[in-house]
């Protein structure tokens, strides 16, 4: 089968890049620092990057009795806008419809969750987390 790809495809397929070029996972240091802290808060990281079609959610969590799913938005210090600023509403409707499939997916339709926002900041030297809970609720209202 590698023969079929071609070793271009398949180079670009181990250094995590698309075809297009992209970065596929250029926000994992970020994600990886956010998972750390949140278990460092007692909470369980029971998925990364899930994905269901074209959403995606970065970490689903359980705090206690609650399904968490996290958003992780990474900034370099300095940068213009905060990191919780990319978070739109249009974001927020992408991260329901991936919310619902997974409920769906895994019969949790009857425990409760929240959507979190993890913050990280890049100074360069070190990455620090920031935990907002509840940022929006699953009819897209903010908390």
């Amino acid at each position: 089968m590698l023969s079929l790809l071609g070793m271009g495809f398949f180079t670009k397929l181990l250094s995590g890049r698309t075809m297009g070029g992209r970065t596929e996972h250029r926000g994992a240091p970020g994600e990886d620092a956010a998972a750390r802290y949140l278990e460092s808060r007692g909470f369980k990281v029971l998925h990364r990057n899930w994905r269901f079609h074209q959403w995606e959610l970065d970490l689903v969590c359980r705090d206690r009795d609650t399904v968490v799913f996290v958003e992780v938005k990474t900034r370099r210090a300095g940068s213009m806008g905060a990191p919780g600023e990319a978070l739109t509403r249009k974001k927020q409707a992408r991260l329901i419809k991936a919310a619902s499939h997974y409920l769906t997916e895994h019969d949790l339709w009857d425990e409760p969750c929240r959507f979190d926002l993890a913050s990280v900041t890049d100074t360069g030297a070190a990455l620090t987390v920031e935990l907002e809970e509840n940022v929006f609720q699953l009819d897209g209202q903010r908390a």
